[in-house]
């Protein structure tokens, strides 16, 4: 793993958080985009090296709606930046991890993304991120 590639951050309007954040960091929203496949419409935000995804459910069987309904607004999971997220993938499984899926899948951002059950991971929801090129 190379370094946080970003903190998702459950939300139940985007509008209205993007401008909490926007403020909070004193930088705007760079971009917006729908992950139909998850139920998610994401906006991200950077401030330096530093990256906060917002996720908005868009319907309300999303993992997105169910969280906040579980949990309310907040921390949803934390990602890391990866360089060969099968190979990582690999790895973790063999370390004991339980992978929420057996194979990448488009994410938000122009990303392969896979995510590890929090059970497995001290009750955090970890992603793995790799950029496509």
């Amino acid at each position: 793993m190379n370094k946080i590639e970003h903190i998702g951050i459950a939300v139940n309007d985007l509008k209205s958080a993007g401008l909490i954040y926007e403020k909070l960091l004193n930088s705007p929203i760079y971009k917006i985009e729908e992950v139909a496949s998850e139920g998610v419409k994401t906006a991200f935000i950077k401030n330096g090296p530093n990256k906060i995804e917002l996720l908005e459910a868009t319907n309300p069987d999303s993992p997105i709606a169910k969280f906040i309904a579980k949990k309310g607004e907040g921390i949803h999971h934390i990602a890391f930046d990866v360089d060969d997220i099968n190979a990582e993938m690999a790895r973790l499984k063999s370390e004991g991890f339980v992978l929420l899926n057996d194979e990448p899948k488009l994410g938000a951002d122009n990303k392969l993304v896979c995510f590890l059950h929090p059970k497995s991971a001290g009750g955090v929801l970890v992603e793995l991120c790799q950029a496509i090129s």
